[in-house]
């Protein structure tokens, strides 16, 4: 993943473009051209947005988001106004992975939710004629994206108000009555940490491209780790993480929630300790960093046990998070996507140029996860 010190001005989806306003500086992906491998009919999108999007007028200038690793993100800019588009990639595609069309579901149910900050969804096309995959197109956000966890650039106060305003929209997605919304059948309800595990592990072996041993073990040891299902239910992002988080320009606050890819129903505290992979992910895994050897005090930023409180006071929940499971399955869990993207980019369609990099990161988060479930 490369970093810039560059300000931006956030697309509404997959990492951030530049930008022409003056803010703290974030380490963000690049925007740029487009890659040869993601290249959009730009005739046939322009007769299709036209067509499809009131108001929409060309010409388009089409720019590729740089950082994402899955469906394939674009800044289409008018001469009026900013789109954002999400399709999928070409080629075949493992099961379940990608599904754009799903992404669009949610993001619409949730933007009837009073103050909920997700980008409008505006059009959904399924013909793959169109653009050779199925796409979406959103709004565009203007906003931050921080890449580094520990935001160097700012102060202690916004910090501490950046980590707050990211917990209460987690504890504000967690308790939308998502039946209300007409999204009771997006995900099965109950043993979501068994399906889950069911999911990835199958997805790894379907993506494997070498053997990892501590993959292996783990794939044994956390069915036989399942804590108890509680029936705690919730729409769930699947990453939420500060670089799927857009803060407005100026102001320490979220006002979109971007890549929905992994969304589904399950229990808010898989969403919550993925979220918390900050505070004990190993340093050397991941170019956003680590909070696990920070002061934290110093930063401004919660321990985990503050932060776990302050979500459980917003959303009601009594919940014990003190189990070697969640972190290594969270670990674990990481490791299974990173390796569909090596799967990926050895056949030739990943969607970031520097993915090769991200998936040298799959033993080590392997063998953190391994021992993080011996309880070291």
């Amino acid at each position: 993943m490369r970093s810039t010190r560059e300000p931006i001005d956030a697309a509404s989806s997959g990492p951030e473009a530049r930008a022409t306003f003056s803010a703290p500086k974030t380490y963000i992906g690049d925007l740029g051209e487009v890659q040869q491998v993601a290249e959009i009919d730009q005739v046939r999108l322009q007769a299709y947005l036209q067509q499809n999007i009131e108001g929409y007028a060309g010409p388009m200038k089409i720019q590729q988001f740089q950082g994402g690793q899955s469906n394939l993100t674009y800044l289409i800019e008018t001469p009026s106004k900013k789109y954002v588009l999400r399709r999928q990639p070409r080629g075949v595609l493992l099961k379940s992975a990608h599904a754009v069309d799903r992404e669009f579901r949610i993001m619409q149910a949730l933007a009837a939710v009073p103050n909920f900050p997700v980008p409008r969804p505006m059009v959904l096309c399924t013909d793959s004629d169109v653009l050779g995959s199925m796409f979406y197109v959103m709004s565009h956000v203007p906003g931050r994206i921080f890449w580094d966890c520990r935001m160097p650039d700012l102060s202690v106060a916004d910090r501490a108000a950046v980590f707050d305003s990211a917990n209460a929209t987690l504890a504000q997605l967690h308790t939308v009555d998502y039946a209300a919304l007409g999204v009771a059948d997006y995900g099965k309800p109950g043993n979501y940490f068994e399906r889950q595990l069911s999911r990835w592990s199958r997805q790894f072996n379907e993506s494997r491209t070498r053997d990892i041993p501590e993959m292996d073990q783990l794939i044994e040891w956390l069915p036989s780790a399942l804590p108890p299902d509680d029936g705690l239910s919730s729409i769930i992002h699947g990453d939420y993480s500060f670089h799927n988080l857009l803060f407005h320009p100026t102001e320490p606050r979220v006002v979109a929630v971007i890549d929905w890819e992994l969304s589904t129903l399950g229990h808010p505290i898989g969403d919550l300790m993925y979220h918390m992979m900050e505070w004990y992910r190993p340093p050397g895994v991941d170019a956003r960093g680590t909070l696990s050897t920070a002061d934290l005090k110093a930063l401004g930023v919660p321990s985990q046990e503050e932060y776990i409180q302050r979500y459980c006071e917003r959303t009601g929940f009594a919940i014990e998070v003190d189990l070697p499971f969640y972190r290594a399955f969270n670990l674990f869990r990481t490791a299974a996507i990173l390796q569909g993207i090596a799967y990926r980019l050895q056949d030739g369609n990943a969607a970031s140029a520097n993915a090769g990099e991200i998936a040298n990161n799959i033993g080590p988060l392997a063998k953190a996860a391994w021992r993080m479930a011996n309880g070291d």
